[in-house]
């Protein structure tokens, strides 16, 4: 029962991009056979929650370059058995900007992007899967972003920049959709 959210809205997102709709395809699939796929303790993998953040007028993305990776990310991390995927995304993004709540703002309750990907291997996890659940939320870059300690540096970036900090395929394909919206406004 409390799988059923993340499954309605996997259900209804539709991607432009081939490699994601097989993502949502591969993830439907995992939450369907794991009733635990909110815990991090589930191996071989688990659901993630994340944050694109742009700004107001949408030419800017906020980056957080993680300590423990050492590669500049969107906001995000593990849900702890929480199944409501949005409130794990917001909450991150609180924690790791470092920002208040209201200074959070949803853009809308579906989701923006998904992605599957390898955690290597560390002191305390093996090898495991995310599967991410990204949602597009917007901060006013007017507002100072101390971050956390789970960051060197969080940073905004214009869009045209972005891929100078991550060039991956996840990120350029949000990237994309941002223009995409910034092109549609």
């Amino acid at each position: 029962m409390h799988r059923e959210l993340l499954l309605s809205l996997l259900q209804n997102y539709r991607s432009p991009f081939n490699t994601e709709a097989g993502y949502a395809s591969r993830m439907r699939r995992f939450v369907q056979q794991h009733p635990n796929c909110f815990d991090r303790g589930l191996w071989p993998g688990h659901i993630t929650g994340s944050a694109w953040v742009v700004n107001p007028t949408r030419d800017k993305v906020l980056l957080m370059h993680h300590r423990k990776h050492g590669q500049w990310f969107q906001f995000g991390g593990h849900a702890d058995g929480d199944p409501n995927i949005e409130r794990v995304a917001l909450r991150e993004t609180q924690e790791e900007t470092g920002l208040p709540a209201e200074a959070i703002r949803l853009v809308n309750a579906n989701i923006f992007d998904i992605d599957i990907h390898t955690i290597p291997a560390s002191e305390t996890a093996p090898e495991h899967m995310h599967f991410d659940i990204r949602f597009l939320v917007e901060i006013d870059d007017n507002i100072p972003v101390p971050g956390n300690t789970e960051s060197h540096e969080v940073l905004w970036v214009p869009l045209e920049e972005v891929t100078r900090f991550n060039n991956n395929l996840s990120t350029c394909r949000m990237l994309e959709k941002s223009r995409r919206l910034r092109a549609a406004a």
